[in-house]
């Protein structure tokens, strides 16, 4: 398993560091990632950006908004999504990618499980592999991170297992694995930041009861990064569909972010920045 890191204060400077050279301070403010998904059926905002030229428009766009990270996603993962070739993937992200290593100064992150795609993405210019498979669907990806020095995000999922009945035991469980896998690769712990993976096999009252419970997720080691927006659990609350989602999306934001969550990864950023300002100002009046 990985060296964890001291996150007993989620809110102590930690430098994560990202492929290419960069890095990116994370603790003392909230940062926020841009979703850019480069496919036709996302379930909030599929098609939207399929075409590059609304693709980079939508990322200057959020990178004006305040978003210092670009995820691009070639697959959709809403449960039930038709499942995309690598080439298919490839062919999404890779010119977006590209464009954005030589028009912009953002950091860029690739939405991918597969080891080929990841790899390539980085070296078309990306910092960051986020795997919503925690590593485990393709371990070899751990090996391309790790030999990029790039930054990861490593994302539980209750997907195709027998989950533990307690929320964060199973967090635990299914973290100790995808950290042993890292650790085996060579990834170091500084590169590494966790996501809970809201909604990801995880009914309402599983997703809120993670929420609630969140702080206790720091005896990790790692920094967090928060995925809540428009997804079906706040639907479930608010009754609203997944485009009028944003507001109870900035609520959870801001829950978070009051909990110890570094990342934000989210549709609208605008809203986000709001949140963060907000919740970053009450924990700046803290004794």
């Amino acid at each position: 398993m990985v060296d964890s890191l001291d996150a007993a204060d989620p809110f102590t400077a930690f430098d994560w560091s990202l492929a290419h050279g960069r890095s990116l301070t994370l603790g003392p403010k909230g940062v926020l990632m841009a979703i850019v998904n480069v496919t036709p059926d996302s379930f909030s905002d599929g098609g939207s950006f399929l075409d590059i030229d609304a693709a980079l428009a939508h990322a200057r766009a959020c990178l004006e908004n305040g978003a210092a990270i670009l995820d691009i996603g070639g697959e959709s993962t809403r449960p039930g999504a038709e499942a995309v070739s690598p080439a298919q993937e490839q062919d999404r992200v890779l010119p977006v990618i590209e464009w954005m290593a030589r028009e912009t100064d953002a950091l860029i992150s690739v939405d991918t499980y597969r080891a080929e795609t990841a790899r390539l993405a980085l070296a078309a210019g990306a910092h960051i592999v986020n795997d919503v498979h925690g590593l485990q669907r393709e371990p070899d990806i751990a090996a391309v991170v790790a030999q990029a020095g790039a930054g990861v995000c490593i994302m539980h999922t209750g997907r195709g297992r027998v989950k533990a009945e307690d929320v964060i035991e199973d967090q635990r469980l299914f973290f100790s694995r995808s950290l042993e896998i890292a650790g085996d690769a060579g990834i170091a712990a500084d590169a590494i930041v966790l996501d809970p993976g809201f909604g990801f096999a995880k009914d309402a009252s599983e997703s809120w009861a993670l929420m609630a419970r969140l702080g206790e997720l720091h005896c990790l080691g790692h920094k967090l990064l928060i995925g809540t927006s428009r997804k079906r659990f706040l639907g479930a609350v608010t009754g609203r569909e997944a485009g009028a989602r944003d507001v109870a999306t900035a609520a959870t934001t801001t829950a978070a972010r009051l909990a110890g969550g570094a990342i934000f990864r989210v549709h609208d950023v605008a809203f986000n920045r709001d949140a963060l300002m907000v919740a970053d100002a009450i924990l700046a009046g803290r004794p």
